[in-house]
């Protein structure tokens, strides 16, 4: 549960203020609001991941049962075999293949992660902020932000 934030301490009438004072109001409430709104955010947020980590636990449970059961299907597999072949064959026929579909994998990993790329757009805006940044208040004129 968020707190609330109160708008303002008793209700005052826009009458009786003047307009410095209404306009010292008015940010205050818009501040007040955008404060308000932004712990509405980061609790919707860390309520919903907290879900998401919980529900990954059981998907990484899961994927290492069936890991651990793949040693006994490919054992399954290669005395399968046995019965057509000799033993020490058929375990290295399901070994052989095992190599190879892993090989083809990490090839497949090898070029997926070689296609990718630093990020281009971020770095160059990072640069001109800090370049912005860097050279205001050095001379008199501001730099137009483009």
């Amino acid at each position: 549960m968020l707190p609330s934030i109160p708008l303002s301490a008793d209700p005052v009438r826009p009458e009786d203020q003047s307009v410095g004072a209404l306009v010292k109001d008015v940010t205050t409430h818009l501040s007040s609001l955008v404060r308000s709104e932004v712990e509405l955010a980061k609790a919707e947020v860390t309520s919903e991941v907290k879900k998401g980590v919980q529900g990954s636990v059981f998907f990484i449970v899961a994927l290492t049962i069936v890991l651990f059961s793949l040693f006994f299907l490919f054992f399954a597999l290669a005395e399968l075999l046995a019965i057509w072949l000799n033993r020490a064959a058929a375990f290295g026929i399901v070994f052989g293949a095992m190599v190879l579909v892993a090989g083809l994998f990490g090839l497949l990993g090898y070029l997926r992660v070689r296609k990718i790329r630093k990020p281009e757009r971020t770095i160059s805006s990072l640069k001109d902020t800090a370049q912005v940044l860097g050279s205001r208040g050095r001379s008199g004129d501001t730099p137009e932000l483009t």
